[in-house]
């Protein structure tokens, strides 16, 4: 079942007299319960292609079809709906509100959603269940680990029941070993059946995925499946 249908989208900007062409002419398809990659050097097109895939921002010219609904010319109250709803993000620096503790974190989207408070509190528990933080439900941002903080942040991502899950370096701001384990537990969510899409710029966190699709200059430069390395030598 095909998720994502992007044909011929580029996306240009202005910077004064000039302009910046950070997507030409990409095209790509993505089906459910795939685990993709997006990678590329600095300047490569990778985060505008991630702004469009996670509707946070419209393509210049060109086709986006998700869940077979053209997005591409959707009104910013549109795009929201669509990203409360089917995309669960996940971000290098975890967004959480510093004040709320993880439960109140992970229902956030639900109150958006215009979920009851007894049906949001359900459905946030069994999402921290998801990530095994159920024993840190009530602990605020600062009690936790960064990566703990990370898996409340998957968790929130999880708990809409989304059509993807978008992860924008998701283990940037932790060592190599928690790293790993945040790795650990996207491949477990994906073996449960999600649709993931990960962009990176390290090589063995791109890795972990089935797909990596390279960008130079705004254009695909190679789109191939990859062997799963061992994750653990035991």
């Amino acid at each position: 079942m095909l998720v994502i249908d992007i044909q011929q989208l580029s996306k240009r900007y202005s910077m004064g007299d000039q302009t910046v062409n950070a997507l030409e002419e990409v095209s790509l398809k993505i089906n459910k319960n795939e685990y993709v990659a997006i990678m590329g050097p600095s300047g490569s097109g990778k985060s505008t292609l991630m702004n469009v895939i996670g509707c946070l921002d419209t393509p210049t010219s060109g086709l986006y079809n998700f869940n077979n609904v053209n997005v591409s010319q959707m009104n910013d109250n549109q795009l929201a709906e669509i990203r409360n709803r089917q995309i669960g993000f996940v971000f290098q620096t975890f967004n959480l509100l510093a004040r709320s503790n993880a439960l109140h974190n992970v229902e956030l989207p639900l109150i958006y959603a215009g979920k009851n408070k007894s049906e949001r509190i359900e459905l946030a528990k069994n999402a921290l269940r998801q990530v095994n933080l159920e024993n840190r439900m009530l602990h605020k941002p600062n009690e936790l680990s960064g990566g703990q903080r990370q898996r409340v942040a998957i968790a929130r991502a999880l708990v809409t029941n989304p059509s993807i899950i978008l992860a924008d370096e998701p283990t940037g701001n932790l060592d190599t070993k928690t790293g790993e384990e945040i790795m650990m537990l996207f491949e477990e969510l994906h073996k449960k059946g999600n649709t993931i899409i990960l962009v990176t710029h390290e090589e063995y966190i791109a890795e972990h995925a089935n797909r990596i699709i390279r960008l130079r200059d705004g254009k695909i430069e190679q789109d191939e499946k990859v062997e799963k390395r061992i994750l653990y030598n035991n």
